[in-house]
């Protein structure tokens, strides 16, 4: 099983940038954290034992955030997992408060950034974040003030690599105005693919396309075309889904999440599951391109 990451091939690897290559198949750290993403999770031992197993898989590429608890999500990985492995890329975000368990509130302020990412470096006990994103461009704050703040942090070496989430092309030149973007994490799965345009800007650019939320469970897990092709493989519609982004695109950096290390295992072994082109053709049509 530990095989299933380390062993992919060349066109499974992708270079964020500064010759920081990763597997493309990715952990996102975001549900080992209590309900509505607030507070410790329900079985911390658990947790640990997740992230552990994340590198036994070759797995190289944790992605999280302080709002992710908040804070309770970055405190554990660097629990599970510090002193880290040398070729391991933890990617955190900034830019987001909780007021409370579900509740996100963009805060793109200048000293905000500065005082999150600083947090960020001293939960993960790092003293250079390689890749730190940007969580929203705050509507109050002048785009230009939150971009100019993440260049001034890499120039400063708190980070190395810069990416942002939930964004339009437009958004994404600005940015590069600043700074290279490496990065973009935005909405995208099987069901839900209303960031099409972003995703191909992305692929024609050398970016890396982070989709959050990966797997949409509540339609996936019932899809007739999922389900049926799950069976021919003897797998489940979950590492269907992570195969068919996979496939998607060469930027592609799926980073599905989980608190159970059964889950984990499964998901990990899409990296094997090859579609035909029947199949994939199949699963296209699933959503219309937007």
């Amino acid at each position: 099983m530990s095989e299933l990451v380390t062993a992919q091939t060349a066109d499974m690897t992708f270079d964020l940038g500064d010759k920081l290559v990763i597997h493309r198949l990715g952990f996102g750290a975001m549900r080992i954290t209590g309900e509505g993403i607030w507070g410790p999770p329900a079985d911390h031992e658990e947790a640990v034992r997740v992230l552990r197993r994340v590198v036994e898989l070759g797995v190289d590429f944790i992605d999280t955030a302080d709002a992710y608890g908040p804070y309770v999500s970055e405190e554990l990985i660097a629990e599970a997992l510090h002193p880290y492995p040398e070729n391991l890329v933890i990617a955190t975000k900034g830019g987001h408060e909780r007021p409370g368990p579900g509740r996100w509130e963009p805060n793109g302020r200048p000293e905000h950034l500065r005082e999150a990412c600083e947090g960020s470096l001293k939960r993960l006990r790092l003293e250079r974040i390689d890749l730190y994103q940007l969580h929203r461009i705050d509507p109050e704050v002048p785009a230009a003030d939150q971009f100019g703040t993440l260049a001034e942090l890499r120039d400063e070496g708190k980070i190395r690599l810069i990416g942002l989430s939930e964004v339009n092309v437009d958004e994404i030149r600005a940015a590069r105005e600043f700074f290279t973007v490496s990065t973009v994490q935005n909405l995208y799965n099987l069901a839900d693919r209303q960031w099409e345009e972003v995703l191909d800007f992305c692929s024609d650019e050398g970016i890396g396309f982070i989709p959050w939320f990966p797997l949409e469970a509540g339609r996936l897990a019932e899809d007739g075309v999922v389900k049926e092709i799950a069976r021919r493989h003897g797998a489940t519609w979950a590492r269907v889904a992570l195969a068919w982004l996979l496939h998607r695109s060469p930027v592609m950096l799926p980073i599905p999440g989980t608190s159970k290390v059964a889950h984990l295992e499964e998901n990990c072994r899409a990296t094997a599951l090859e579609l035909s082109p029947d199949e994939i053709e199949r699963l296209d049509a699933i959503a219309p391109r937007r």
